[in-house]
């Protein structure tokens, strides 16, 4: 089977690429389950019930999130109603929602999603490779095929946690930073491992947003109001084969597509 990752989800530009090319990628790579780090899918900072139940409705099976899953008020309530939106498991007790889900398959192979949030560089949590195995645990007998979406700054800190699960979980993919790195490997033990699957949204654009303010910030120190940039929209990602009787993966392909790519595939997966 081959499961879908999704990069950042930023804007509108982001949720467009979604909504237009999903539907080709499943074709073109025989895609069974979908997850995306929609975090920034509300105008790059947070997400919406409007929002998320478009997302879903695109064929996204499980959204995950990190740092910025608050930033709208009313997530609160979407994250603590429905399952298939994630905040990092390593929130301390009593915060709403939940750390990790289990999905299914059109075929009903269970699907492990556990999201975690890293500590180095970013607001202090509790400890995220301790929550990984408490999350584990609650998938012991359920399934072996289990994804963690480690939203983190450091790669040291990234690449600590594929290490640390290397063997356990069928892929680690790194999210957060924007920027998709080139390090995909399937680990010794049989875990997919990528440091950040990239940005779904404006690439001509610094993170996601207007160059320009972001320019200003850097060169003058004084505040700057960010705005969604809009050019250049490419949807990254990676798609992790498994072998569904281990949970191990067995290949991990970056993706990284220009609307016009994904126009082209949807094209040519409908005429085949």
């Amino acid at each position: 089977m081959n499961i879908l990752l999704i990069g950042d989800i930023f804007g509108r530009p982001g949720r467009d690429l979604v909504r237009r090319g999903l539907r080709a990628l499943e074709r073109r790579y025989a895609i069974d389950f979908v997850v995306a780090n929609a975090e920034n899918a509300a105008g790059g900072f947070g997400i919406t019930r409007e929002i998320g139940d478009s997302l879903l409705a695109a064929g996204v099976d499980v959204m995950t999130s990190g740092n910025h899953v608050w930033d709208k008020k009313e997530s609160l309530d979407y994250v603590a109603t429905e399952p298939r939106l994630l905040r990092p498991a390593n929130y301390p007790a009593g915060v709403p929602g939940r750390g990790s889900a289990l999905g299914r398959t059109a075929a009903g192979q269970g699907v492990g999603v556990i999201n975690l949030m890293g500590r180095v560089f970013m607001p202090p949590l509790d400890d995220p490779f301790a929550a990984a195995l408490r999350e584990l645990e609650a998938f012991a007998g359920r399934t072996r095929i289990i994804l963690v979406d480690f939203h983190a700054e450091a790669t040291s800190e990234k690449i600590a946690m594929g290490w640390h699960l290397d063997g356990r979980v069928t892929a680690v993919v790194g999210t957060h930073t924007h920027v998709q790195t080139a390090d995909e490997r399937v680990l010794p033990n049989g875990t997919a491992y990528i440091t950040d699957a990239g940005m779904t949204g404006p690439h001509a654009s610094i993170i996601g947003t207007e160059r320009q303010p972001a320019l200003a910030r850097f060169l003058t120190g004084m505040p700057s109001r960010f705005e969604p940039a809009t050019g250049d929209p490419r949807l990254l990602g990676v798609v992790v084969g498994v072998d569904e009787a281990t949970g191990k993966a067995t290949s991990i392909t970056r993706l990284a597509l220009p609307l016009a790519d994904l126009e082209r595939m949807d094209a040519e997966t409908a005429i085949e």
